[in-house]
């Protein structure tokens, strides 16, 4: 949206083809306190009002799930679910997927004690008792971070070491309020009356030991899922299947952009979203003005 809102001021029209729910991963964030000037705001409400902003400006919005895209004589087609649109540069927000653990009542939860993302949601648990699920990289930062404002972090994982920097491993093991339970596999939420999350039950892998814990919170940490399928014939990928695109967001293929989490790049926040669309929507809006001097 952010993109859109670039190009609209930019005078150009805008088509922004959604496959799910408008605003991305965002809009399921109860409270976001990490977006600049804003103290306090609900992920949807945040997004709410960027719709309502790009609307204003003219943008047409399609709940549309993209199935490929082709190189024209005269641009782009973008062919969805629901028919075919052309367009003259097109940029590729797709985003990402957390990976899911699977069981029931996880999609239910978010926001409820189950997150994907410390940053976002960790500080609303200071002092409590948390559970962390993963062993790579994200995990242990993940971890690390959470064991600064939480009482308890209990490190959950699948195998009994990490998959990560020495670094990191060596400094969450330092941590006195970090407890590593290796070798376990998350089985089920336990819920209050209210329909938060009050609990863990694991199973151990190789005893088959139930463990249950008692926490307000689980960070889920194994990985996300980059969606780009669709788009492989016009932008190439890296082996994890994000798209290859420099900070300024340019793809191997001329007219066409990549936006956000779902391009190669570091960190993946909401600020760091809304400047990869800015710059995607500057650098379409120049390539488009380009072919009009030719």
């Amino acid at each position: 949206m952010t993109a859109a809102l670039y190009a609209l001021r930019s005078g150009k029209s805008v088509l922004l083809l959604e496959s799910d729910n408008i605003g991305g991963q965002i809009a399921f964030s109860p409270r976001v306190e990490n977006f600049p000037s804003i103290k306090q705001i609900s992920g949807s409400e945040l997004a709410d009002n960027l719709m309502e902003q790009i609307t204003a400006l003219g943008a047409q919005i399609e709940l549309e799930r993209v199935q490929s895209v082709q190189k024209t004589d005269n641009g782009f087609e973008v062919v969805t679910d629901f028919g075919a649109h052309t367009g003259g540069a097109v940029i590729i927000a797709a985003g990402v997927k957390h990976k899911h653990i699977g069981i029931e009542g996880e999609l239910d939860l978010v926001g409820k004690g189950v997150s994907y993302c410390a940053v976002c949601d960790g500080a609303f648990y200071a002092g409590e008792e948390v559970a962390l699920v993963g062993d790579g990289n994200t995990a242990l930062q993940y971890s690390i971070l959470l064991s600064n404002y939480c009482k308890k972090v209990y490190v959950c994982t699948w195998f009994d070491k990490f998959f990560g920097d020495y670094a990191l491993v060596k400094c969450l093991r330092e941590r006195p309020n970090v407890e590593v339970i290796p070798n376990v596999c998350l089985k089920e939420f336990v819920t209050d009356g209210a329909g938060d999350l009050k609990g863990l039950k694991f199973v151990g892998r190789e005893t088959g030991e139930p463990l249950n814990l008692d926490v307000k919170a689980v960070f889920i940490a194994i990985g996300q899922v980059p969606d780009n399928k669709a788009f492989a014939n016009l932008a190439k990928l890296d082996k994890d299947g994000y798209i290859i695109a420099g900070e300024d967001c340019r793809t191997d293929t001329p007219g066409v952009f990549a936006a956000g989490d779902c391009r190669t790049k570091k960190i993946r926040q909401l600020t760091t979203a809304c400047a990869d669309g800015a710059t995607a929507a500057i650098a379409a809006c120049q390539y488009l003005d380009s072919l009009c001097c030719q």
